[in-house]
């Protein structure tokens, strides 16, 4: 870990419930002309986690993603340059297990970031688009104001496109019918009264159980993500369903999931029960909301709120024996 800085500053925000350490400073070079080159780069320097000397990078991922100064279900991102001047920066997601090519809360959250910190000016009252690079493509967080303060966000994520339907997955569960989508990563959707489940903080370990085992069913997709999902009674809105999104090795996400809010709403699209313009109230397993919009061409926005739970200055001791941390 003598590659990593001593004293690492970080601001935290969770989007509904989840997660993002966000970090734009004593950053190691990171080589690459595009974001996708920069985490290509993190991915041969120890990102996979299979390499046995990290790069600094990764080193500097380890000891924010784990205890004691994270734990398993953190997310973050490592601020970067955009890959032209059309956008105002780029973003590396990271968790415990390396680096996604998307991450629709994180984009939330830097969105609210990047006007809150004044790195995009913003009104007291209106909304301001902020793009962001990241490594599946061009995104855009529209920040909303009111009375000098943020509001919410909804971001505009890269065109989504359904993959595959009803691929037969062997469980423990049984046999299910498994639908796929990218939507900037892979998603594979379950209903999880297909796995004898219903989705609630009581039946967690069999979901995460379930999505483990989904994703290890599915070697040759490359899937990021297992989305459990449910439905609930209509709104005046419109659709209504509840969802625990499992991904990376064993991960919950604690927010309805942003680009898998994205995945959900080109399958609805594609099954007939949404149209352009239509929404979603896409629940999370903790009862937080996204709303989720499909538009024409693949195109979606999911809207939620951000807030900042605090900036630090995490430290590396010399002498702590524990070095990087460690994961339960």
């Amino acid at each position: 870990m003598s590659t990593t800085p001593h004293t690492v500053r970080t601001t935290d925000y969770h989007t509904a419930g989840e997660p993002f350490r966000i970090v734009d400073e004593d950053l190691p070079p990171i080589p690459g002309d595009t974001v996708a080159e920069r985490r290509a780069t993190a991915l041969t320097t120890g990102g996979s986690g299979t390499d046995p000397r990290p790069g600094p990078l990764d080193d500097l991922r380890r000891l924010l993603s784990r205890e004691p100064r994270g734990h398993a279900g953190m997310y973050g991102g490592f601020v970067v340059p955009p890959d032209d001047d059309g956008a105002h920066f780029g973003v590396l997601f990271w968790h415990k297990d390396g680096y996604s090519t998307a991450c629709g809360h994180g984009t939330m959250a830097l969105g609210a970031w990047a006007v809150d910190t004044g790195r995009v000016p913003a009104p007291d009252d209106d909304d301001v688009p902020v793009r962001i690079d990241v490594p599946s493509g061009r995104v855009t967080a529209t920040v909303h104001r009111a009375d000098g303060r943020t509001t919410g966000v909804t971001f505009r994520n890269v065109p989504t496109r359904v993959v595959a339907r009803a691929v037969k997955v062997g469980t423990t569960f049984g046999t299910v019918d498994a639908d796929l989508a990218d939507s900037g990563a892979l998603y594979v959707s379950v209903a999880a009264r297909d796995l004898g489940l219903d989705v609630s903080v009581r039946t967690l370990p069999e979901l995460v159980r379930a999505g483990r085992e989904i994703r290890a069913a599915l070697p040759g997709h490359d899937v990021y993500g297992v989305i459990l999902h449910e439905e609930l009674p209509d709104t005046h809105e419109g659709l209504h369903q509840r969802n625990v999104t499992v991904f990376a090795d064993g991960q919950i996400d604690r927010s309805p999931c942003g680009s898998g809010t994205s995945a959900r709403l080109a399958l609805l699209g594609d099954d007939g029960r949404l149209a352009a313009g239509d929404t979603l109230r896409h629940e999370s397993v903790v009862g937080t909301v996204f709303t989720g919009r499909l538009l024409p061409a693949g195109i979606t926005e999911v809207g939620g709120t951000s807030h900042r739970t605090g900036t630090h200055a995490f430290v590396l001791d010399p002498d702590d024996d524990l070095g990087a941390g460690f994961l339960l």
